[in-house]
Formats: C-alpha cells, structure tokens, sequence
C-alpha cells in the first residue's frame, strides 16, 4: 500500500490525545493490522528458537540421535530465515504507518491553518505553530510504534509464558506476573513524564516565536540599539526552557535506566529458578536450555512494552496540542446580504474614516497600530460596525469581501519558490532564450530567463465584479500585460534584472536572500497584480529610500487611477499624491484635507509628516511632476 501525500487526510477526531491516535489508526488500519501481524509473528518466532533449541538437545544431542539433531538444527536454520524476512516487512510497514501519521498530520494540521486564514494569528502565535509542525508531528508518529512492535510484544510475552508452562508452571507465572509488576513501577513516571513534556513544549512554543520575531526585526533592534536587551531577555528564557529539558531529560532516564535494570532483574531472577530446579531434577537439560532462550527472548518484548509506554506518555501529549490547534475555529460568517453592485462608500463609525470610492485615500497618525486597526475593520478582519454603502459589512458574505477587498500586508509571507511563483503566476513557463523587455521599461536591456513566455495566471479577484456574464477569459498576452503592469507599478524592473534567472532565479522562505526593500516592493506587486476593487495598504513604501519610494508613489497612482486605494502612511512622497488625507488622532479623524490643506491649516500634522528642507523640496517637485504627468486614466 503506497502513502499520497496528497490524498484527503479526512477529518481528525478533536475529542482528545488518545482519540487523535486512535483516529490515525483507523485511517490506516490495513496497515497497522499488517504491522501488527508481521511484529507479532516476529517476536513469537523469536521465542521459537528456544524451543527448537531445546529439542535439538533433548531429542538428538543427549541421545546421540544424529539425524533428529539435523532436523531440529535445520528448522532453527528456516525459521531464522523467515523471522529476518519477517524483520525486513514489518519494519517497511512500520516506516510505512510512521510516515503516513506525518503526512497527514501535517495535512490536518495545513488545511485547519489555511481554514482560520486571517484569524490564526489572532488565536495562535507562530512559534507554537511552528513547534506543532517541528516537534509534534514527528512525537506523534513515532508513537504509532505501539501498533506494530507494542501489539506484537504483547502477543510474543503471552506466547512466551504459554511456553514456559510446558517446562514449569512456577516460571511460567513469573514471567506472566513479571511484567505487570514493571509497569506498577513505572506508571508513576510515565505520568510525570506527561506533565514535564506538556511544559516543556509550551515554553518551546513561546521561546520560538521570539526567534522567529528576532529573524524579522534584527536590523531595527540593532539600529535602535535594543539588540543588548532583547539577547538578555532571549538569554533568559531558553535558559529557563534548557532547565525544563533537563527536567524531562531526568524523568525519561529513569523511565529509561528502570527499563533496562529492572527487566534484566526480572529475567535472572528466571534463570536463577530455572538453574534451580535442573539441578533439582525438575526439568531437563534441554528445558533448562529452552529457559535461557525464553528470557533472551523476553528481552525484546519487555523492553518494546516500555518503549511503548514511553512513545505513548509523549505521542498523547503531542496529539492533545495538536487537537487544540484543531479546535480553533474562525468567526462565523453569518452574512446573508449581497455587497453593493457599483463602487461605494466604505465608512468606519468607530474612526469617522469615509473613503469614497476611485480616490487614493491616506491615513496619517502617530501611532501605526491605530491606521492597521481601521484597515482591518474595513476589510472584515476585525468586527466593526463598519459598512459598505448602507450595509454593514458584517451582513456580507465574506467571500464576497475578500474577492474585492485587499489588505496588503507589509508583512505578508513569502513562500519560497521562482520570483514568478513569489509574485503569484504558479503556472508560467519563462524559460526560453528571449526578452520581456515591457516588463523593465527597456528595449535594449533583456530580462534574463523570460524568453518563450507562456502565462496561465490565476488572478484572485482580478476579474470585475460587474462584468457581463458572457464576457472572454483574459488571454495570455492580456494576462502578461497585467504582470508587467504590476512589477512596474512597484518599481521592481532592478529587482529582476539583477536576479541571474530573471523571474526564474529561486527565491528562499520569506525572501530572505533579498533587501527588505525589494521583499516590500515585490509583496506590493503581488496585491497590485490582483488588481483589487479595493486596495489598503500599510506603509507600503516604509524600506525604499526616497528616490524609489517617489517612482512608486507616482506609479501606484497612475495604476491605481480610478480604483479606490487607502495607504496608511506618514510619507510626504505619498501622501502628496493622496486625493484625500485623514488625520487621526487616538484613532479618529481629527482632520480631512489634501497634503497641502493639511500642512497649512493644522500644525499636529506638520510636526507629524515635515521632514528636512531637502526632503520638502523633494515633496514639492514630487507634486509639480505629477500636474506636469497628467496620465490618462486606466
């Protein structure tokens, strides 16, 4: 039975730990029932020899019986050849069943994620997403190891002390009561163990999302000169979770040391009674040899019966977190009413913030925190009363939202993948000796790796929502002409050029092998390629210097000509060329003008958004080049 990583993982039982793993089990339950037959199978055929040995000497050493020592030593030669092809099966379905729960844990663990869409963060932070799919998932298909190898040393003891009652009953009940006795001793720590394990992930969790905040905000810290304080505080707290480790270390030692002492106290003390009662007479030669066999025997399934308990005492405690990531659930969409059919009014009581439909809108405020918080409100983010002509947009569906409205997000992810993946064109051959020289603005210049270009793009929310039903789906040359449109737009031609493959050239996780100003402009050519009815954006020109960030705002705006745009920004650049600037103040409107209004007629915002002279000079040749552009609408 061959693992599809892609298969429907199906849907995971929430109720709890032990149900997560048990669910698991049933989605793969051929399987498991084939690893637990091959393990059983394997573990009894170990107890075989010993039985074999014994008949060997019994019936043709000590007699002297030649032929019957042949056959007896020709059996142990079969059976070893079968339990090592035996050893061989059970371990690939055992990788088999392991592999399966890590695949789809991970599905479930993806799809729910990509379910709560924007509401993870809000539930959720990153590091303990982080460790759920890290640490969790492999703890949890580790412990299916209890299904193989756990049932298989659960039969082969049975089968082992079934044995030992053919040689003495006394031995026999040793070893049936041996092992019950074992796990008396060490429940108490497999429950401990729980607890250490539980806390030990949480602070895990916690200690790699500040890792994760570290990788993203170094250069600010270390230019703020925070980077001391911040590295103490980090210092502090992966000491404390290197303390937790050693808690669990100390636990799962002694669980450990006791699964190998006691076991072996367990089987001397079988030897030393079945040393006695050969010498008593009790039993022969050859079941005295059957006994030293049946405890090296026993020594595989005892010690699988802890390794059981022990995988089991993690894998619950991994499970229980992923279940509770499960639970999460995002707010109900309960909106009945259709968006409006023409462009409206989007207003937020809470803010006094109206934006009118076509015009690039600004917000500009002391604290940034308040501009995202209106953003979010009116996308849907967050509740709100907001509304949406006369209606609030909590009447909405929400896929009617998402498909016309766009945040983008200064920090948006970017997946790893080609720079054409990054930007969104998943399905684009740019391979090819050629040149897209539309895309740099330069004849004479090639982008390099974007020669025979064929374009499948799949725009979200590109296409209008009036749009007349029998309306043609955009060609490729019609498809092209949007993403140059966008990488334009964002001032990102450099960007390719100085990649070696052009839109080809491998981007890493995050785009970390890029600037922080080039990931800005290339998450901004990616939300201006969706060419949203409705675009907000947060400080999307905060990394460009000045020159740069002048050439976006003038092409933001131009691509932007007749759509509705709301920057939240305190960049003169920008918002010189905003039809509208709000002011706010502790969140709301405290002024509404144009960049020039608002520098004349209220001080707050002149101290607010003023920068040096060079600076205002540059403003004010921004504003005449833009009367001077007069480009035409879209």
């Amino acid at each position: 039975m061959r693992i599809d990583a892609y298969e429907d993982p199906g849907t995971p039982d929430r109720r709890g730990g032990w149900r997560y793993l048990a669910w698991l089990v049933r989605r793969q339950w051929p399987r498991c029932l084939a690893g637990a037959v091959l393990a059983s199978v394997w573990m009894v055929l170990l107890a075989a020899t010993p039985y074999l040995m014994a008949r060997a000497v019994d019936h043709g050493l000590e007699p002297g019986d030649m032929g019957a020592l042949a056959v007896w030593t020709g059996a142990m030669v079969a059976v070893g050849g079968v339990n090592a092809w035996l050893g061989v099966l059970r371990h690939r379905t055992m990788t088999k069943v392991r592999m399966d729960a890590n695949f789809r844990t991970v599905k479930v663990v993806v799809g729910h994620a990509t379910r709560l869409g924007a509401a993870l963060r809000g539930q959720v932070g990153a590091g303990e997403v982080v460790t759920i799919g890290v640490g969790d998932v492999q703890t949890i298909s580790t412990s299916l190891t209890a299904v193989g190898p756990g049932v298989g040393a659960i039969v082969a003891y049975a089968a082992v002390g079934g044995l030992m009652l053919s040689v003495s009953t006394r031995l026999a009940l040793v070893v049936l009561l041996g092992v019950p006795v074992l796990g008396l001793l060490l429940g108490p720590l497999m429950g401990r163990l729980q607890g250490r394990e539980a806390e030990y992930r949480e602070r895990q969790s916690v200690l790699t999302a500040r890792i994760g905040d570290l990788a993203g905000g170094l250069r600010v810290l270390n230019g703020l000169g925070g980077k001391g304080l911040v590295a103490d505080a980090f210092h502090r707290d992966s000491g404390r979770l290197r303390e937790q480790g050693y808690r669990v270390g100390a636990v799962t030692s002694w669980i450990q040391a006791l699964g190998v002492g006691l076991p072996m106290l367990f089987l001397a003390l079988v030897t030393w009674l079945g040393a006695r009662q050969a010498a008593q007479g009790h039993i022969s030669v050859g079941e005295l040899v059957s006994v030293y066999g049946y405890v090296v025997a026993l020594g595989w399934p005892v010690a699988f019966l802890i390794e059981m308990g022990h995988q089991l005492s993690r894998g619950v405690v991994a499970a229980r977190r992923v279940v509770a990531f499960l639970r999460l659930e995002p707010a109900p969409d309960e909106g009945t009413r259709d968006a409006p059919a023409e462009p409206s009014v989007l207003h937020d009581p809470a803010s006094g913030v109206r934006i009118t439909p076509g015009r690039l809108t600004a917000l500009v405020t002391t604290q940034p925190s308040d501009a995202t918080d209106i953003l979010d409100r009116l996308a849907r983010y967050t509740p709100s009363n907001a509304t949406w002509g006369d209606i609030p947009l909590a009447d909405i569906p929400l896929p009617q939202i998402r498909s016309r409205i766009l945040i983008a997000d200064p920090e948006a992810d970017l997946f790893a993948g080609t720079l054409h993946d990054v930007i969104g064109v998943p399905e684009t051959n740019l391979s090819g000796a050629g040149t897209l020289s539309a895309v740099i603005g330069d004849a004479e210049t090639p982008l390099r790796g974007a020669g025979s270009v064929d374009l499948r793009l799949r725009r979200v929310g590109a296409t209008s929502h009036n749009a007349p039903a029998d309306a043609q789906p955009p060609t490729r040359a019609d498809e092209l002409a949007h993403l140059t449109q966008a990488i334009h737009a964002a001032a990102a031609e450099d960007i390719i050029r100085a990649l070696p493959d052009g839109l080809n050239t491998p981007v890493a996780a995050q785009a970390r092998d890029l600037s922080g100003g080039q990931r800005q402009r290339i998450r901004l050519a990616r939300a201006l390629l969706t060419d949203p009815e409705i675009l907000l954006a947060a400080e999307p020109t905060s990394a460009l210097d000045a020159h740069t960030e002048a050439t976006v705002a003038d092409r933001l705006k131009q691509a932007r000509r007749g759509r509705t745009t709301v920057l939240a920004a305190t960049s003169p650049l920008l918002l010189a060329r905003a039809d509208v600037v709000h002011h706010l103040v502790d969140g709301k409107v405290a002024a509404t003008g144009t960049h020039r209004e608002l520098l004349d007629a209220e001080p707050a915002y002149r101290a607010l958004v003023a920068r040096d002279d060079e600076g205002a000079e540059d403003t004010e040749d921004a504003e005449g080049a833009e009367e001077e552009e007069g480009a035409p609408a879209r």
